[in-house]
């Protein structure tokens, strides 16, 4: 049974950093992109970022380049968001995704965590 277990997530002021990590069981791991993914009430899933299955490559939308880190160890099967000077727009429930292709639409992936929320206050 696969899972996807995030954690991390809280509530903070703007400027502040926040390490969000998903623990990945019941399938191989470092066979699958991951990627995580922000949803705000009454709006779309959007991708934050992806990453593939060694770890070499990301990709980040425009919002979060320089901003946040997209890891992952697959030693350990765990998917890492490092996110740093956070903005009140950061504000958002934020979930990682297995899937089969490096891409940041929801659509290509698998399997989804429950998400952590993650709110930033100004």
């Amino acid at each position: 049974q696969v899972q996807l277990v995030e954690s991390g997530g809280g509530s903070l002021q703007a400027g502040g950093s926040l390490r969000l990590s998903c623990v990945a069981s019941g399938y191989t791991f470092s066979s699958y992109y991951m990627a995580w993914f922000s949803q705000t009430p009454g709006k779309e899933r959007e991708g934050v970022a992806v990453i593939d299955t060694s770890g070499r490559n990301t990709y980040y939308t425009d919002s979060v380049k320089g901003r946040f880190s997209i890891s992952r160890d697959n030693t350990k099967n765990i998917l890492y968001l490092q996110m740093n000077s956070l903005k009140p727009e950061d504000t958002a429930m934020y979930y990682c995704a297995a899937g089969g292709v490096y891409s940041l639409r929801d659509a290509r992936y698998n399997y989804w965590g429950q998400g952590t929320q993650v709110t930033v206050s100004s």
